[in-house]
């Protein structure tokens, strides 16, 4: 079982409200992908924006739901275009394919190009016991391996960074003293990378789509290291999940202008790669060897529960992340694995099966807006609350708290009965009287309210309820020609 790596939620959360530099560091980036991305929408067009986001989602349905058939026909394709497939069942499979590989094949180093489903079975720490070097090699992953830190954001791993930060690992780790300037940093990184890239026996990516009809590994990258890890070394080893497959190349133009945009808010990414198989006697490179490793990893625990099959559809754009506020407060550390945001709230608990997750499911608003931000439709709410449902029953993974209990119990009480309800409303007004100004309810110094204001502003109860409201209405007489009643003049 894969243990979350962070604190429970809520104590992780609270860690990150309370880091000034965190803050700083949401506060200036937040939203900047997403104003691009709604760009990019108005660019396209909102009708045929919503046009292609359907057909992905009926596309991935079929696939999903018809994986068998496409995941077979993956391996006879790969098969016959001169490259080999394995299936991992979990992440310690997939890592002691790879590291056998490396070992049987005496590679002394890897570079690595991003790849999620590597961060999921800690693919680096098992190919750094073997004694084989590894290198992420984009430059965001490239500044979190030296940090010795898991990934702060799907799309912008280090986005969490000051560039004070960035130049201070670089110093510590010998790759540049004294920079202060971005484009000095990127440069000082490829310099320090270039040598890794053509010295290295083996290339490792992920793959952003397999296409089953031909059996192609498609990666979109926006650096070359992506293109330079699979054409340099001479065994490229491609790791996928195995939701990533799209049955023909006929679907992947409907994705590859989803993906980006939804993304960054590009019309296309710099680099798309469509890797067939190894290198071919015609080819000018690419490697000898090509393995791609298919793994499950807990994907099969969702594919077979109804309520969270739909997760399967995510193509990893970040664009939930994006617009979510509780990711936009806390950031991605807070949710303990390579997941964050809704989607992670939805996948971690599921393919961890830790119980450190349980509590991901809650941090949300249930605003909706991830649902309106993927580009494939994906209902995360509905999906959060399942999962919420499932948490909040009593039963041998949860019991509720004696507070939950008896809170539920008196809502239930005075929900039932109508006086004691109306009863509720002058007493709620007259309890808020010493902590309420200008319509708000800023701090609140008991518990259980003292949690919620100390990051958020309650709205003050109303002098008037909605029933004496209605009932005022009622009693008001309409004057003549208000427009009200009668037949149209």
């Amino acid at each position: 079982m894969v243990e979350l790596k962070a604190p429970r939620f809520h104590e992780a959360s609270v860690q990150a409200l309370e880091d000034s530099q965190l803050q700083e560091s949401l506060r200036r980036t937040g939203g900047g992908f997403d104003a691009a991305r709604l760009e990019a929408i108005d660019e396209l067009g909102t009708g045929l924006w919503e046009e292609l986001r359907q057909r992905a989602r009926e596309i991935k349905q079929h696939a999903i739901e018809n994986l068998d058939h496409w995941l077979e026909m993956v391996h006879d394709r790969v098969t016959a275009n001169g490259g080999q497939v394995h299936f991992a069942a979990d992440g310690e499979e997939a890592n002691d394919i790879v590291t056998g590989l490396a070992r049987s094949k005496g590679v002394k180093l890897a570079t690595k190009s991003k790849s999620m489903v590597s961060e999921e079975t800690g693919l680096n720490a098992a190919l750094e016991q073997s004694g084989i070097e590894v290198v992420e090699t984009d430059l965001g992953e490239y500044i979190i391996q030296l940090a010795e830190e898991t990934p702060f954001h799907i799309i912008a791993p280090a986005m969490h960074k000051t560039r004070g930060q960035v130049s201070s690992l670089f110093e510590q780790n010998g790759v540049a003293s004294g920079l202060t300037d971005i484009g000095d940093m990127a440069k000082a990184a490829r310099e320090a990378l270039r040598g890794k890239l053509i010295d290295a026996d083996m290339g490792i990516t992920g793959a952003n789509f397999v296409v089953a009809e031909t059996g192609t590994v498609v990666i979109v990258t926006n650096e070359g290291n992506g293109r330079f890890c699979t054409s340099a070394p001479r065994i490229h080893v491609a790791l996928t999940g195995m939701e990533k497959v799209v049955p023909s190349l006929d679907d992947l133009p409907v994705f590859l202008r989803l993906l980006p945009r939804a993304a960054t808010g590009q019309r296309l990414t710099s680099y798309v790669s469509m890797i067939s198989g190894p290198r071919r006697s015609s080819d000018e490179d690419g490697p000898e060897e090509f393995h791609l490793v298919i793994v499950d990893n807990g994907r099969s625990r969702l594919l077979a529960d109804p309520d969270l099959r739909e997760s399967l559809y995510c193509i990893r754009c970040g664009a939930c992340l994006n617009v979510c506020p509780v990711y936009r407060k806390v950031g991605g550390h807070a949710y303990g694995w390579v997941y964050p945001g809704p989607i992670g709230s939805v996948v971690s608990p599921v393919l961890t099966e830790s119980k450190s997750g349980m509590d991901l499911p809650f941090a949300s608003s249930l605003c909706g807006a991830c649902r309106e931000a993927c580009p494939v439709k994906i209902n995360l709410p509905r999906m959060l609350l399942h999962l919420r449902a499932k948490a909040s029953t009593p039963g041998p993974q949860r019991r509720a708290s004696v507070w939950e209990r008896v809170t539920a119990s008196a809502f239930t009480q005075m929900m039932k009965r109508p006086r004691l309800y109306s009863l509720a409303g002058p007493l709620a007004r007259l309890a808020q009287a010493p902590f309420s100004r200008h319509g708000k309810i800023r701090n609140v110094p008991l518990a259980p309210l003292s949690k919620w204001t100390k990051s958020r502003d309650l709205p003050s109860f109303k002098a008037k309820s909605f029933r004496a409201i209605w009932k005022q209405s009622l009693s008001t007489p309409k004057a003549a020609g208000d427009g009200k009643g009668g037949s149209p003049g």
